[in-house]
């Protein structure tokens, strides 16, 4: 196993706003200032982190964009590709499909190279046998149930493979096995913890989509049902749902 990992890359522009903005609208995704003024901000691309800042040895457009090129790996290729056209910073090989995997390369405002990528089910269930990455799992008493709860309502990516169990996706690297059994009892712990940005917007989202809080007795939740854990010292605040086997799932902040 190697002794290191990658979690991030430093993006340095003239115009760290403008890079930032566009990574954030093109992926949707979220950013955050980090570091004493003026800082530099970090946008989330789904647990990778990319920082962007200003340095004095930096100037003007890329000099050579192909050294190092992103691959971003995306849920809706298509999508993706119509906010960077919208953006107006073009391609240096627009989208296409090769045998299945559809794969874009797009320039950054800075002219960096940025590709995109949506990999076939054929390619990601490859790479996912493998992966030799450990990854945990837990047992459900209806798999088109849970399809539809972890899918529909957490909005997890799912796939089901041809034996019948389901792989939640709860980034591109970290994946839960959920598989059917007959004789299912629910464990009496959480079986998965899913951090979230605003926890009150989360339960009101999920409580729209029919799931419903449980309550524990001596716990001391407030009317939405989540523990203030923040407020009393107590930990993260978190609010527990249940699946329909009756697995307890948590969301905390």
């Amino acid at each position: 196993m190697a002794t290191a990992t990658i979690s991030s890359a430093l993006l340095s522009s003239d115009d760290p706003a403008r890079l930032r903005d566009w990574y954030a609208s093109v992926f949707d995704a979220t950013v955050e200032q980090v570091g004493d003024d003026p800082g530099y901000d970090v946008v989330d691309l789904d647990g990778f982190y990319l920082m962007i800042d200003a340095r004095d040895d930096v100037s003007g457009p890329a000099r050579e964009p192909a050294r190092l090129i992103l691959n971003l790996e995306v849920d809706d290729i298509h999508a993706t590709a119509a906010r960077v056209d919208d953006l107006g910073h073009g391609w240096l090989a627009p989208v296409e499909d090769r045998d299945g995997s559809w794969f874009g390369t797009a320039t950054d405002p800075d002219g960096n190279f940025v590709q995109i990528i949506a990999l076939s089910e054929a390619m990601v269930r490859d790479a996912q046998e493998a992966s030799m990455t450990p990854f945990s799992g837990f047992a459900v008493r209806d798999i088109d149930a849970a399809a539809e709860f972890y899918g529909d309502v957490l909005g997890l990516r799912v796939a089901r493979s041809d034996s019948g169990m389901l792989t939640l996706h709860l980034d591109r690297r970290t994946r839960v096995l959920v598989y059917p059994s007959d004789d299912h009892r629910p464990a009496s712990h959480t079986v998965l913890n899913i951090p979230v940005a605003d926890i009150d917007v989360a339960v009101d989202e999920l409580v729209g989509r029919g799931a419903a809080v449980l309550r524990f007795p001596g716990m001391p939740c407030d009317d939405k049902g989540i523990m203030r854990g923040r407020q009393m010292g107590m930990g993260p605040d978190i609010v527990w749902f249940a699946d329909p086997s009756g697995n307890v799932v948590s969301l905390l902040h």
